[in-house]
């Protein structure tokens, strides 16, 4: 054998082991491209990018992203554009496809949190495919707390607590001494919704000044009605002082989101009812 054709075959040795490395790793990334924010590859004839595909959205479990197509040179003829999705780590490397996204738009789950998301646009022409890759969204964000609306006690769960926000009564003063005065107790959450479901609890303090009163449900819209009914030991002026607790049915009375607070109403002179 001569010289010449030894370097030949350990040439040609060489490049098909770095044909074999490069067909594996397409391989282990499940069809997504790997290398720098927006590299793409391809071969000639095929689709040519100009400029990688942009995600807009924003970045929070809930939240909808979209994808364009990038940019491909006059001469590419696509005619057909594919989509896929990736999960990647903050920094946006080590990305893994997402099952079944396979649209230009892609809604974020709680598996993204704490995750950036990259697109993979694969565009298609009569001599073959070529994909090209997004840059990195920003690191995937919790989903939004909502604020002012209605929710279920159960659904109250720590950091969130209960709170004892508004307290209105009938009479301020309270003058009557044989009909009850009523008492209304708004209970919402740490982040302002009415909370329907939530068990209130009322006692006078000292005890004795008013019977005592069962624990009622707030309803629909975070209220709970108790009935203040005096007893002989009602003084005739002054404050009248309640200690009131909510809490959410099941849970610890001194834990989990339970609340507690002191209100008062004052006391007006009898005035015959």
């Amino acid at each position: 054998m001569t010289q010449s054709a030894s370097r030949g075959r350990f040439v040609a040795s060489i490049l098909l082991t770095a044909l074999l490395a490069g067909a594996a790793i397409m391989l282990a990334g499940g069809g997504i491209a790997s290398g720098s924010p927006s590299s793409a590859q391809y071969e000639y004839g095929h689709p040519a990018p100009t400029a990688p595909p942009t995600i807009s959205g924003t970045a929070q479990v809930g939240q909808t992203l979209t994808t364009t197509n990038g940019a491909w040179s006059s001469s590419s003829n696509v005619s057909l554009f594919a989509y896929s999705w990736g999960r990647c780590d903050a920094n946006g490397a080590s990305c893994v496809a997402i099952g079944g996204a396979s649209s230009n738009t892609y809604t974020l789950v709680d598996a993204d949190k704490g995750h950036t998301i990259r697109s993979y646009v694969t565009a298609t022409n009569s001599a073959g495919s070529t994909q090209s890759v997004s840059d990195p969204t920003a690191v995937v964000a919790a989903p939004a707390v909502p604020t002012g609306k209605q929710i279920a006690a159960a659904n109250v769960t720590l950091p969130n607590r209960l709170v004892v926000d508004r307290v209105s009564y009938s009479a301020n003063p309270i003058r009557a001494r044989h009909t009850p005065t009523t008492m209304k107790i708004h209970v919402a959450d740490s982040h302002a919704n009415s909370v329907s479901g939530a068990l209130v609890y009322a006692i006078g303090v000292p005890y004795n000044r008013i019977a005592n009163m069962a624990e009622v449900t707030t309803d629909a819209t975070g209220w709970a009605t108790l009935q203040l009914q005096p007893t002989r030991q009602f003084p005739r002026t002054g404050y009248l002082v309640l200690f009131v607790r909510a809490r959410v049915q099941g849970q610890d009375l001194l834990g989990g989101t339970s609340t507690r607070r002191l209100v008062q109403v004052t006391i007006g002179a009898p005035n015959g009812s």
